[in-house]
């Protein structure tokens, strides 16, 4: 899929402006410009890329009106804000699958589209299986609106309205924390809410909640506390870097255009336009703005609302890393040369504010300095 992906028809081939082909140096131009006007945004997905995270620094520093926001098509807004409001982190921890004698998951599909999976499955797979070293089996109970993966995997399996939730989980707290019995809307959910308390009380435990509301992801870690996850089966320590955004940063930016207050804004990685809650709403405000870049592969909706286009490599074709964990890093050198007159979306930044090198250099300069040396960066 990747080899398809690099030698696609429909992947765009050269810079351009106003629906015609242009070159990096006139758009290089128009957007400092643009960028010594008014206030500008940044948009990107949440970023796993250390080096890339300290170009976009830079970049904020060369111009201090700039805000980088970070949108997520599927956000995880809620779990952030509760983990910063409960332990200062606006963080996901690391969740230890195989370490659970309990799983308790609130529509959360962990073995399917929630989070990680893959990483999950093999977990989860791990304390399923029974051998000489681990002669016990999971007990995975399972609450949720719809089938699933994880449901079909499930010992006991509830179904229950999405709006009912919240509810749910304040009384799965309510019988762990005192046991009160759960009066609910179902015998069956009543039955799982008791039988999951109780097992959750024995240690080694673990809730988990697919929600993206602040105030029942709060209530799930009040649970977690309440049975000792925190520093078994949920680790703080090692935390995630797979979802960064928050849902009201994108908002506010979107009322910001719309009030006629943003000069540039500059869309890496993202198509608001085709996937965000109020698309159409996004696309009249991004309509306001004078300068618009996308640094997209293809022309796609976002795309063709933009002025610029200054089409990014294919991965095959540029430098990278990524920190999915903390302290966990993987380095990427390209497979190929660029294939057509695209131009890596760090290399946009560093041209726009004078930096004098290319990001392949600055990489290379990044990795060399934090591994101390060329002979570690070359091992």
């Amino acid at each position: 899929a990747s080899v398809l992906g690099l030698y696609d028809k429909a992947r765009l081939t050269h810079p351009m402006a106003d629906g015609k082909e242009a070159t990096f140096e006139a758009i290089d131009r128009a957007v400092k410009e643009g960028l010594a006007g008014k206030a500008g945004y940044l948009v990107t997905p949440s970023l796993m890329s250390p080096s890339t995270k300290e170009v976009i620094s830079q970049f904020i520093a060369k111009y201090p009106t700039v805000k980088h926001v970070v949108y997520d098509a599927i956000s995880y807004s809620g779990m952030l804000q509760a983990n910063e409001a409960c332990y200062g982190k606006r963080t996901l921890p690391t969740f230890h699958f195989e370490k659970a004698n309990t799983i308790v998951s609130l529509d959360a599909d962990f073995l399917g589209t929630w989070l990680s999976p893959v990483e999950f499955s093999k977990g989860y797979a791990q304390g399923r299986k029974i051998s000489a070293k681990n002669p016990k089996l999971s007990k995975h109970y399972q609450v949720e609106a719809m089938h699933t993966i994880t449901g079909a995997a499930a010992d006991e399996r509830a179904t229950c309205r999405p709006s009912e939730m919240g509810m749910i989980a304040v009384a799965l707290y309510n019988a762990v924390a005192n046991g009160t019995q759960p009066s609910l809307s179902s015998p069956a959910l009543n039955k799982l809410v008791t039988a999951a308390a109780a097992d959750l009380k024995k240690g080694n435990g673990m809730v988990v909640c697919g929600t993206n509301d602040v105030n029942v992801q709060t209530v799930v870690n009040a649970i977690n506390d309440k049975i000792g996850a925190n520093g078994t089966t949920v680790n703080w320590v090692t935390t995630s870097n797979y979802k960064q955004g928050i849902d009201k940063d994108f908002a506010d930016m979107v009322a910001a255009m719309e009030a006629g207050q943003v000069g540039v804004v500059m869309l890496h990685g993202v198509n608001p336009a085709y996937d965000y809650l109020d698309g159409k709403k996004f696309t009249a405000a991004l309509a306001k703005v004078a300068t618009t870049v996308s640094f997209a592969e293809r022309l796609d909706e976002t795309a063709q609302k933009c002025k610029y286009i200054i089409p990014d490599h294919n991965y095959l074709e540029n430098w990278g890393d990524a920190e999915p964990k903390a302290n966990y890093y993987s380095l990427q050198q390209p497979g190929i040369s660029p294939l057509f007159k695209t131009r890596a979306f760090q290399d946009s930044l560093m041209a726009w504010m004078d930096a004098g090198q290319t990001y392949a250099d600055y990489w290379k300069l990044y990795w060399t300095t934090r591994l101390s040396g060329q002979a570690n960066f070359d091992q």
